[in-house]
């Protein structure tokens, strides 16, 4: 089987994360948009702030609002898809798999829980209205540093497994081992860095704050699904056209 060059490794990329970003974009619009919409009106409906007075309303209206944050799901799609395409090119041929297909779904599910699940199971995204301005920059530090600790138990499961084998153990009891260590370092991750402890105001009613916290995961959800399927199979399409040649002859 023919390894696919990077040029064309990297296009596809490309391609799968464009569709990988209008799929995130229609969840947006018909998932995500409902809670986003109901914690703005409740934003707008509390008393004015004596310090934004020289504020007068948004740059934007709300619908340009949208079309942007729309426009910016399919550019996130385009770049989370180049750079799954090199992150793929560069591991094919340590991801296990008969088939392109099976490798990206791996690789698509395993980064789909360090970037996104870990990282929002620790550090849940929330509406408009909640959050304190200040800790921004101290929340966006932790919740990296959550990437790079699942990052870095993402490459140690491997090189764990390895050394299991090398042991001689067999690979059932590997997969289990290995699996199961995995599990427990994750968790130890998300209960050993600190909590967001800024309070939730009291006008944000708990069903919209965690209807809005799960369409956001299923929101990104989408994306790697759509992503490494579409990803997978523009590979397998690939794959089976240059076949085709050598199997007639």
């Amino acid at each position: 089987m023919s390894t696919p060059t990077f040029g064309s490794t990297l296009a596809r990329g490309a391609l799968a994360g464009v569709l990988a970003g209008l799929a995130g974009a229609a969840v947006q619009y018909f998932l995500t948009e409902v809670p986003l919409e109901a914690a703005l009106a409740v934003e707008e409906a509390r008393p004015a702030d004596p310090a934004a007075a020289g504020h007068h309303g948004e740059l934007f209206d709300r619908g340009t609002q949208l079309l942007g944050g729309l426009l910016a799901t399919v550019v996130f799609g385009l770049a989370i898809g180049a750079v799954f395409a090199v992150v793929y090119a560069r591991l094919r041929h340590r991801l296990p798999g008969r088939a392109d297909f099976d490798r990206a779904l791996l690789l698509g599910g395993v980064g789909f829980l360090v970037v996104s699940l870990l990282p929002g199971l620790k550090y849940p995204a929330n509406p408009p209205g909640v959050g304190d301005p200040s800790t921004v920059e101290e929340r966006t530090l932790l919740y990296l540093a959550v990437i790079v600790a699942g990052l870095v138990l993402a490459n140690l499961a491997p090189w764990f497994n390895r050394f299991l084998a090398g042991k001689g153990w067999d690979r059932s009891s590997r997969l289990a081992v290995t699996g199961l260590s995995t599990v427990v370092l994750l968790a130890l991750v998300v209960f050993l860095l600190p909590a967001n402890n800024d309070p939730i105001p009291a006008d944000i009613p708990g069903t919209l704050l965690w209807q809005f916290r799960l369409y956001s995961l299923i929101q990104l959800a989408t994306v790697w699904a759509v992503l490494a399927a579409a990803f997978g199979l523009l590979l397998d399409r690939q794959q089976r056209t240059a076949e085709a040649p050598a199997l007639a002859a």
